[in-house]
């Protein structure tokens, strides 16, 4: 496919008046050529321009995306211009490609036209340094309307992100329509606050476009009593414990079971080979469990629940340990490898299924153990001073920046640091919805961006990428997205004068 420019794209004549040339979210694994000094010379024109890019791809297949899929590219314009290639083995590759190539121009407006940030010739051969680069967002703690989600898409794939993890339900709400158990989102916020399920293939569908991923997650036992409202048999009977789930009574898995299958859907296998329509809801091979916080008190509190702990000669811990076991079981039955987060794994060790992903937040959780004990790993340390929890407002981006995934894991064991599939930046929401999200997201989650995609010996300096994510955040504007700026002291903040864009001076609070 050859994309033909109407208005040929210049290359700088002033090398020394380019804008940076690395962008926050496009960045090389193979940088960007130098111009040389005496600019197109030999060339047929005084400068250089970009006359079309032809577009190359192996497999064309435009299937839903899956942790394994080839996001590499190169893209390469000659010094004389005229047209550039882009190769890349699936279309992802292409998407990418293409984003970094998008980045690479601006509008020249004293010259009324399009120009090149950077001096021919351009040589980039690039992929991602981990394939799981996520962003979870959190419709649970306040609801999100459709299009915030579908624009929370959007801007993920300027920053190359691939997945987003949908923090469903929890709590404080249970959201979703699901037509097998239809009473489950009497637990919403109102009957205004609702996703139905074609919403929510608007989504997904939406993601998959984009080369982006959704994997959802229903955190139980220990954040569900919000599915107490539609089906108060599944939760414990004392009124001051209506979380964990009800982990003696089959109801409560007979319920999961329905959640897991519905959002599932019967043709797992095609659905991960196809595009466009799908019979699952949510047709990723991830599905998330959570599995965090558990006060396994409330059960013994339950007379109900600790009679039936004891017939079974268990503790409330064995309870748990049942409780992981048949929720996991259920996700595999249907095809799906289940995330839980780190207490699981702290609590259960290798009794877990090895299809479990452990999902790291807690600084306690040994990465260097769970990799050698055989499970993938997602990580976003969430109890440390350079976390990736963008609702703590006060980590600034450079914290965020030298949180790398493997930084726990021995150099001299780098086969452990292949089991870091990759990670999140997690928009918890406590106290974000549609008015602030994309501030409180955006720039910090492009730091994240960046240390998941590019190669670890070219992120190792948050003062190099300064510039870069200053750029990236002034590109994330100019596309409509509302990022904050990025030195402020606190997350989100406005900006404390008028100025520009560029001009992003640091905030005292």
């Amino acid at each position: 496919m050859r994309l033909t420019f109407p208005h040929p794209i210049s290359s700088p004549s002033h090398p020394e008046l380019v804008l940076p040339k690395r962008r926050l979210g496009s960045k090389q694994s193979e940088t960007v050529n130098e111009r040389s000094t005496n600019g197109s010379i030999g060339c047929a024109e005084s400068v250089a321009a970009v006359t079309s890019l032809l577009v190359s791809v192996k497999d064309k297949a435009e299937t839903y995306p899956r942790i394994d899929t080839d996001e590499s590219y190169t893209l390469t314009i000659p010094h004389c211009g005229g047209a550039g290639q882009l190769f890349a083995s699936t279309v992802n590759g292409v998407l990418r490609g293409l984003e970094t190539f998008s980045q690479l121009v601006v509008f020249d407006y004293d010259a009324a036209e399009y120009g090149l940030t950077v001096g021919l010739p351009i040589s980039i051969s690039d992929k991602p340094r981990f394939l799981h680069r996520g962003l979870m967002i959190d419709t649970a703690r306040h609801f999100l309307p459709v299009k915030a989600i579908m624009r929370i898409v959007d801007s993920m794939s300027f920053a190359k992100l691939n997945v987003l993890h949908w923090h469903v339900s929890d709590t404080q709400s249970f959201p979703l329509q699901l037509e097998s158990r239809p009473d489950l989102w009497k637990g919403s916020f109102s009957k205004s606050e609702r996703y139905l399920k074609d919403e929510v293939r608007l989504v997904v569908e939406h993601a998959r476009t984009r080369g982006i991923r959704v994997i959802p997650e229903f955190d139980v036992p220990g954040h569900a009593a919000s599915w107490c409202v539609g089906y108060p048999s599944v939760c414990p009977s004392d009124p001051d414990c209506s979380q964990p789930l009800n982990v003696a009574r089959d109801d409560t898995f007979n319920l999961l079971e329905d959640i897991i299958s519905e959002c599932v859907g019967k043709a797992t296998n095609e659905d991960l080979n196809s595009a466009g329509a799908s019979s699952s809801l949510f047709p990723d091979e991830f599905f998330h469990l959570g599995g965090d916080e558990v006060n396994t008190g409330c059960w013994t509190k339950d007379s109900e629940i600790s009679a039936w702990l004891k017939s079974k000669n268990m503790s409330a811990d064995d309870g748990y340990a049942y409780f992981v076991h048949r929720a996991s079981s259920i996700a595999i039955s249907n095809g799906r490898r289940p995330v839980q987060w780190s207490e699981v794994y702290d609590h259960f060790k290798t009794r877990l299924d090895k299809e479990t992903i452990v999902h790291i937040w807690k600084s306690v959780t040994n990465v260097t153990e769970v990799a050698a004990d055989g499970y993938d790993i997602l990580i976003n340390v969430g109890d440390s001073p350079n976390n990736w929890y963008l609702d703590h407002l006060k980590v600034p981006w450079d914290k965020v920046y030298e949180n790398d995934p493997c930084s726990n894991i021995p150099v001299d064991r780098p086969d452990l640091c292949s089991k870091v599939l990759g990670g999140h930046g997690e928009m918890w929401g406590e106290t974000v919805d549609a008015s602030d999200i994309e501030a409180t997201i955006w720039p910090r989650a492009a730091a994240i961006a960046e240390r998941l995609w590019s190669p670890r010996e070219k992120t190792s300096d948050a003062k190099a990428a300064q510039h870069r994510i200053e750029a990236f955040r002034c590109l994330l504007n100019a596309r409509g997205i509302g990022a904050a700026p990025v030195n402020n002291a606190e997350a989100r903040s406005a900006p404390n004068g008028p100025g520009s864009c560029f001009d992003q001076r640091r905030r005292v609070l």
